[in-house]
């Protein structure tokens, strides 16, 4: 790994340090997936740029702390290859767009959103 990944990320949406078995965000299409499997079992979206240290400090943070992996369904979206998708949640959940975020949706509709230093693990819990 660079040292340029190492400090700011890649567009990676895991490494052997992470516990979460993310689902990669790449296409318009999964947003209807995503909306449909959230009737059953709630989504966690995580909008990450991999430019930006504050956003890569928060996804650890989050790797780190997330131990939900059986009550959430979590997809890892990379917002600087995918502004299309990015600025698609943004209109379609109602969350206004930030880096990092965390939005969790449940039956279709974004019941949470959390961004740069707000978002912990443990709160996801009080949702579900």
């Amino acid at each position: 790994m660079s040292i340029f990944n190492s400090l700011f990320g890649s567009s990676e949406a895991s490494n052997t340090n992470s516990n979460i078995s993310w689902r990669v965000l790449t296409d318009l299409g999964q947003l209807n997936e995503i909306i449909n499997e959230s009737v059953t079992t709630p989504v966690v979206i995580f909008k990450h740029s991999t430019r930006c240290s504050v956003s890569r400090m928060a996804l650890k943070q989050f790797e780190n702390e997330f131990n939900l992996q059986t009550k959430v369904t979590p997809y890892f979206l990379d917002l600087l290859e995918h502004r299309d998708v990015s600025n698609e949640i943004a209109e379609l959940f109602q969350v206004m767009h930030q880096s990092p975020q965390l939005i969790l949706i449940k039956n279709g509709v974004a019941i949470y959103s959390a961004s740069h230093s707000d978002i912990e693990a443990e709160d996801l819990k009080r949702y579900l």
